[in-house]
């Protein structure tokens, strides 16, 4: 197979999640979820986390399935490259060898190169391994995750990351070991990231000057400032939830993940301006005037001051009252606009602007509401008269 398998090899000039990594499947620390599944040979999607172990997991199905291996890079390398690595594959294909190709951050490529992939994946001129921190759902083309299996990978846990540790340790062959407090914090600042785990740690092996145990102050040192573990889809998707149900609390500890996850301000304030007429609707108005203005606000002040406001705004979303009866009436709404007949405006509703209208009969039998018997017009065409579209 393709000398590319053994990357980092043995250099020790490589970081050591590199020179570390597992040439095979049951070597693999976590995702044990997915082992016996990617014995089989098929294309698949790995979506996961920073240093979930997506490139080490496509190595070893390489060397599961007796594949040759191409890597492409979606940041990088483009339809050139991919024509390249094709021509490659089919040349291999004719002697009868299978070629397993990884693309790295394959939600980076846009629709033309996505769907550039589709007949070779298909026909199968290569097993196709994408890596996304990204959800396919939103980010990849329909018709190429039809095409192949997506396995969700999960941030390691602490277990998992405490056996890299000792196998760190193990691997460098330097008689040092961790003070509890240093395992704590070194997995504490990992965030389920093997890579940011082991990197953490060479540095701190590297900068000690004798063979006693790296305590806490030599990880604090090696770790720098706290990996952030950001999913924004998910993230906003809880923070609206919790501005739904209720829970000022949970409300702002995600505000301040999305914060720290550095998201955008304007869009959080877009969508609270959203979540004041969808969660709380007619059952507090006031609360969509509270989000136009911290909207305004965010804009006029800028970050940092401006997460003041936008806790200010959320914390009032989700104290509100909440009602959903304008969101389900229009619901309600556009599904007879979409399955009934378009019928036709009622005369009385019609103006009768010109003599032609008057004599159409727009206008009669309109009452205006502040007059007696305004009460009594009908307001929807007859073949809809009994319908409830808002809710009581």
């Amino acid at each position: 197979m393709d000398e590319q398998l053994t990357l980092g090899g043995d250099s020790l000039a490589a970081p050591l999640a590199d020179r570390m990594r597992p040439t095979a499947l049951d070597q693999v620390v976590g995702q044990p979820q997915l082992t016996e599944a990617l014995r089989r040979p098929h294309s698949m999607i790995l979506w996961g986390p920073p240093g979930s172990g997506k490139t080490t997991l496509a190595l070893c199905v390489a060397r599961e399935t007796d594949a040759d291996f191409e890597q492409l890079n979606a940041v990088t390398d483009g339809l050139k490259e991919l024509r390249a690595v094709i021509d490659r594959a089919k040349s291999r294909r004719a002697t009868g060898r299978r070629t397993l190709l990884f693309i790295d951050e394959i939600a980076r490529w846009n629709k033309a190169q996505q769907d550039a992939l589709l007949p070779y994946v298909e026909d199968g001129t290569v097993l196709l391994v994408g890596a996304t921190t990204e959800n396919p759902g939103f980010e990849l083309n329909r018709a190429l995750v039809s095409r192949v299996q997506v396995h969700v990978l999960e941030p390691l846990t602490d277990a998992d990351l405490s056996t890299l540790a000792d196998r760190g340790l193990e691997f460098l062959g330097t008689g040092h070991s961790l003070s509890p407090e240093a395992r704590e914090h070194l997995i504490l600042t990992s965030n389920g990231d093997a890579r940011r785990l082991l990197t953490t740690l060479q540095a701190a092996v590297e900068a000690k000057r004798d063979s006693s145990p790296i305590d806490l102050q030599a990880i604090e040192a090696a770790a720098g400032t706290r990996a952030v573990a950001y999913d924004h889809y998910a993230v906003i998707s809880a923070f609206i939830k919790s501005i739904r149900g209720s829970d000022p609390s949970a409300a702002l500890y995600w505000l301040a993940r999305m914060e720290a996850g550095g998201e955008a301000p304007e869009f959080i304030a877009r969508r609270l301006v959203i979540s004041a007429s969808e969660e709380i609707g007619t059952a507090a108005s006031g609360a969509l005037a509270v989000a136009v203005s911290g909207m305004q606000a965010v804009k006029l002040v800028g970050p940092p001051e401006c997460w003041i406001t936008l806790a200010h705004v959320t914390s009032y979303l989700a104290r509100s009252p909440k009602s959903w009866a304008s969101y389900k009436g229009l619901q309600n709404a556009r599904k007879l606009v979409a399955e009934r007949p378009h019928y036709e405006v009622p005369a009385q509703l019609r103006n009768p602007a010109t003599a032609l209208d008057r004599e159409l009969g727009h206008g009669e039998g309109y009452v205006h509401a502040s007059e007696p018997g305004g009460d009594q017009v009908q307001f929807l065409p007859p073949e809809l008269a009994n319908e409830q579209i808002y809710p009581r």
